[in-house]
């Protein structure tokens, strides 16, 4: 049955609006207080066929619907009031944009008469995410008048079908008073002509679909990469992985945020070290590709990036988005369409190249590991991410921040194979809303970890606010180096004098003491083994924090000392074949 509200014009109109989004596939709603947007507000919360969640602080918000939208693959919708609000939306915005996630933002106004008045709380709405929306619509003051509300519908139901294609729908919705739904009796001439039938032919859109298509791969010296693309089909991808690799022959680089270092490409030569590998000159020479096929962009390592810019190889890049994702300028066709649809046709003859890689990745692979196992290690928080690739229960899922934690996954998740998820921020890179996004996974979803840097999550800490709301379990693993430890490796770490204070950026926040303002549960991670059995399992429900305390100066020492040692030993490896 349909839930449509007749009290008034704006009952009728937000109980239509939000109708259609169901019909559509929206599942969940995420609601800023506020008055103007009253009409849309009701009608979300009364509506049993979506989830509707309050969230105090419009910027966490748009975060955790970020978050919700990645898990799901669905737009999540973000509803606020008039003014200021939608402003602090913009930096979520931003990513899902950047990243191709569906999201659907509907901001209330003010109506035009009522606009550029000094009327309060009003500004210009008008395209106020600029070109970081998809589509930006618009919609009509609202009227109780049969067409008006067919136009609604279709409106608000290619809304979703703009963002199920990838990025950030903008409505921007204006109501005149009576806000609450009191009866006023302007909608009741509409009952009994707005029913079942009104929304009969409603569904959820259905993704472009292509078969295939052709890529020339004939080269003997070429290789698969697997950029960090959030793929929602993981094991389909892998499985499309190993047939492409199979039939040509070629080795996969598979980036620590594809899916293909935890589910099997069966049969495929997967490389993972390759960040370390290609350190040494003389693999970077040894392995340098003629053809390169690209599947959902370039991985994160810098290394990687500038061994394909010296080399210059035909490249094919293929993404399901029609976005230009080849920052390196080379030798690039780029095809938009599914891994799926891809057939790749030419000679294969490459199984010494392939077998080079392999042997280098095995080289690479035991040296970072026999280091990392070791107890000389100590403190070095690049182990974090090595307990918690042994650790974390199959099927778990994984929020990764953006900084030092995401590139430590690059450089040391290996071929684990443990089925679990890896969720990320890579559109825009920010350190932006991470506590919130990753709240938005773990929501409804499976037990989720969140590794996370200190600058990382105390960026967001109003995201704490959401922990009476948790539909599920979010583990915070919190890497505390007192400061930003990713600008260690950086040219200005050689000036101290200003380094120190303008980029490290020392924090001495007890968290602990943060933690319990918000009732949030908060270890003391003792060492490794204790991080180990604390996440080894994962509870159904709940928020905790794990803090893990480093010394990111001596950090920067140890990682270097670990490339070098894995780059020689792949160099060696090759050498002595």
């Amino acid at each position: 049955m349909t839930a449509l509200d007749f009290r008034n014009t704006n009952a009728l109109w937000g109980s239509v609006l939000v109708e259609t989004l169901i019909r559509c596939g929206v599942t969940t709603a995420v609601v800023s207080p506020g008055s103007r947007s009253t009409p849309i507000t009701m009608a979300l919360a009364e509506n049993p066929g979506v989830e509707a969640i309050p969230v105090l602080d419009e910027r966490s918000a748009a975060f955790f619907a970020l978050g919700l939208a990645r898990r799901s693959g669905r737009p999540a919708v973000l509803v606020c009031s008039s003014g200021s609000a939608g402003g602090n939306y913009l930096p979520a915005v931003i990513e899902a944009h950047e990243s191709g996630t569906p999201l659907i933002v509907i901001t209330a106004d003010r109506p035009p008469e009522l606009r550029e008045c000094a009327s309060g709380q009003t500004i210009d709405q008008q395209k106020l995410f600029g070109t970081f929306a998809d589509w930006y619509h618009e919609l009509a003051v609202p009227a109780a008048e049969l067409g008006l509300l067919r136009y609604l519908r279709q409106t608000v139901a290619h809304a979703v079908a703009r963002a199920m294609a990838g990025g950030v729908v903008h409505l921007n919705a204006s109501f005149r008073d009576p806000l609450p739904p009191v009866e006023d009796g302007s909608a009741k001439g509409l009952v009994g002509r707005i029913d079942e039938d009104f929304f009969a032919h409603l569904q959820p859109p259905l993704p472009a679909t292509s078969h295939g298509v052709e890529v020339e791969c004939s080269a003997e010296r070429g290789v698969i990469v697997i950029g960090a693309t959030g793929w929602s089909a993981p094991e389909q991808l892998a499985a499309t992985v190993a047939a492409l690799a199979d039939s040509t022959g070629w080795p996969v680089l598979a980036d620590a945020l594809s899916p293909l270092r935890e589910y099997a490409a069966e049969g495929a030569v997967v490389v993972t070290a390759y960040d370390a590998i290609l350190r040494d000159e003389r693999a970077a020479e040894a392995l340098a590709p003629d053809q390169v096929l690209c599947l959902g962009g370039w991985p994160i390592s810098k290394v990687l990036r500038g061994w394909i810019e010296r080399h210059q190889p035909e490249v094919t890049l293929v993404t399901p988005r029609g976005v230009n994702l080849d920052a390196l300028h080379g030798r690039t066709t780029q095809i938009t369409t599914s891994p799926e649809a891809l057939v790749a046709v030419g000679a294969r003859d490459g199984d010494d190249y392939r077998d080079a890689w392999a042997r280098a990745e095995q080289a690479a692979r035991a040296t970072l590991g026999e280091a990392l196992d070791s107890a000389a290690i100590g403190g070095f928080e690049g182990k974090a991410v090595w307990t918690l690739a042994q650790a974390l229960p199959t099927g778990s899922a994984l929020c990764v921040a953006n900084s030092m934690p995401v590139r430590d996954l690059e450089y040391f998740w290996p071929l684990a194979l443990g089925g679990r998820r890896i969720h990320f921020s890579r559109g825009a890179n920010g350190i932006d809303g991470t506590l919130s996004t990753a709240l938005g996974v773990a929501h409804g979803g499976r037990p989720t970890v969140l590794l996370t840097g200190d600058l990382a999550l105390l960026h967001d800490t109003n995201g704490f606010l959401l922990r009476p709301e948790l539909r599920g379990s979010l583990t915070i693993v919190l890497i505390n180096n007192a400061g930003g430890g990713i600008f260690g490796h950086l040219p200005v770490a050689a000036f101290p004098g200003p380094f120190e204070r303008f980029w490290a950026t020392p924090q001495a926040v007890d968290f602990a003491k943060l933690c319990s303002a918000y009732g949030v549960e908060h270890v003391a991670v003792r060492d490794w083994e204790h991080l180990r059995e604390l996440t080894s399992s994962l509870s159904e429900a709940g928020l905790r924090v794990l803090e893990v305390r480093t010394d990111r100066q001596a950090d920067v020492i140890t990682r270097r000392e670990l490339f070098a040692a894995a780059a020689q030993a792949a160099g060696d490896a090759l050498a002595q074949a």
